[in-house]
């Protein structure tokens, strides 16, 4: 039985679901077996590098994509 943590569920969908389309591939113009296209990327998205400020605010909507110094996919998170 999956854990369900009340407030933590998103409306844009399981974060499983991006973790399977974006890990370890990096962000480009299009989409290959070691890349994915930005222009598919949700609305509400933001990448974030090793060492980049972000704001604090939640937003339990936004995708918030985390890279590696390599430019490659290491985590997927909503907030």
């Amino acid at each position: 039985m999956p854990l369900v943590v009340p407030g933590i569920n998103s409306t844009m969908g399981d974060k499983s679901e991006w973790v399977n389309k974006l890990m370890g591939k990096k962000l480009g113009d299009s989409s290959n077996e070691t890349s994915f296209a930005k222009k598919d990327l949700p609305e509400s998205h933001r990448v974030l590098k090793p060492g980049d400020m972000k704001t604090m605010d939640h937003n339990p909507d936004r995708l918030n994509i985390h890279v590696n110094e390599e430019g490659a996919v290491h985590d997927v998170t909503y907030g």
